[in-house]
């Protein structure tokens, strides 16, 4: 692998323990896929931050990291983590839970990361260009990022993330380059999904079906953000989907023709979405209603406040989003809407990380199919899956 002088210093250790650790890691990963050289990266999005997923080991290695004089020399913004680090009380997160998690955040501190707690860092601060080249770790914001919004990123590991973070590089490999974003398939949609739940199960059928693959979808109308934000994350849940295009949406299908001569076509029924939803849901009914996985937009908030305001829930609800999201909700008034109807909204968090168990929650009702997902193994809690309407109507 070829090293310019400055990484080869990086490297040699001449700029210290912590750069020399990042760069060997980026320098492994590098020989390990072939890639002939590093690359300069914008922003780096790091995950495996919560104590729910990481334990000791994992907090041991950041905090020994940042004493190390590990610093972010690039824009570095992180995952959610375990609770609400304001309100982790009102959730009911365990003290000494929080008291790791707590020393999680500091060693991020020390190391210059911005405390962002958010899966969707491109609805605030975070949110690259076309063709720009990242490192980001986050499977459904690598998803988004790759797809939506055209920048190019492998789905990097928490550790390799952070290392880019700190040197500010990554190797040049896999979908860095033009050649690895060609689609795989072709699949054609022969219904318009009507909801964030059937985006949601779509992307979990594709997962399923295609593996690491990538898609070129046709059929799908104009799809949302949101929508495209729930098919991505539920893609890569199930499979390792980190890039999918979709014809006349996506920018890289807008401004290009892909030739599918000879790839694999694949057609998908709207039937088909009930048996994939059969094989993740729970049919039971719960007192907890959970949404937020990938973190909630404003749009969202909207529709969550317009729903319950004025009345009072009959079950528990929290809603998950980033502190960026919820501050501009606060302004418009959707989050006073939800929390004087009993619901909360809970930030720098999820159901995914966060530890259900110790909060007393065995099930809940849930749009995302991530969410299912992880769920149950994680937390060995189950999740009833509806659409986001459905399930605010089942908690009023």
């Amino acid at each position: 692998m070829e090293l310019t002088g400055e990484e080869e210093r990086i490297l040699a250790g001449e700029e210290g323990e912590a750069r020399q650790r990042a760069m060997r890691l980026l320098v492994a990963l590098g020989k390990i896929f072939g890639a002939e050289r590093m690359i300069r990266v914008r922003s780096a999005q790091i995950s495996g931050v919560s104590y729910r997923t990481i334990g000791d080991a994992g907090l041991e290695f950041l905090e020994d990291f940042a004493e190390a004089g590990a610093k972010a020399s690039i824009k570095a913004t992180l995952n959610p983590c375990g609770m609400d680090l304001r309100r982790w009380r009102k959730m009911g997160i365990p003290s000494e839970f929080a008291e790791k998690q707590l020393r999680i955040a500091r060693a991020f501190a020390r190391m210059g990361v911005e405390l962002t707690w958010t899966c969707t860092p491109y609805y605030a601060s975070n949110k690259p260009r076309f063709g720009q080249s990242l490192a980001w770790a986050e499977s459904s914001a690598v998803a988004f990022a790759n797809s939506v919004l055209g920048a190019r990123t492998n789905r990097e590991g928490g550790p390799a993330a952070l290392a880019s973070a700190v040197v500010g590089r990554t190797p040049l490999y896999g979908l860095h380059l033009e050649s690895e974003r060609e689609p795989t398939h072709l699949v054609k949609v022969r219904f318009r999904p009507s909801n964030d739940l059937q985006y949601n199960l779509l992307g979990y059928l594709l997962g399923k079906s295609l593996g690491s693959g990538i898609p070129l979808l046709s059929g799908l109308g104009e799809p949302s953000l949101d929508d495209l934000k729930y098919m991505g994350a539920s893609a890569a849940a199930s499979g390792g989907i980190a890039l999918f295009h979709v014809d006349g949406v996506t920018p890289e299908a807008k401004r290009r023709r892909f030739d599918g001569m000879g790839l694999e076509a694949l057609e998908i029924e709207e039937g088909e979405l009930d048996a994939i939803r059969d094989s993740i849901s729970s049919s039971r009914d719960f007192d907890w209603i959970l949404l937020g996985c990938p973190h909630l937009s404003l749009a969202e908030l909207r529709t969550i406040a317009e729903a319950v305001r004025g009345r009072r829930l009959r079950k528990r609800l929290i809603c998950f989003t980033s502190r960026a999201v919820r501050a501009k909700a606060s302004r418009r008034g959707y989050v006073g809407a939800i929390e004087r109807a009993g619901g909360l909204v809970a930030c720098d968090t999820c159901m995914v990380v966060s530890p259900l168990e110790a909060m007393g929650i065995d099930g809940a009702y849930t749009n995302s199919c991530k969410a299912a997902h992880y769920m149950p193994s994680l937390s060995g809690a189950e999740a009833t899956l509806r659409s986001l309407r459905d399930c605010i109507h089942a908690a009023l």
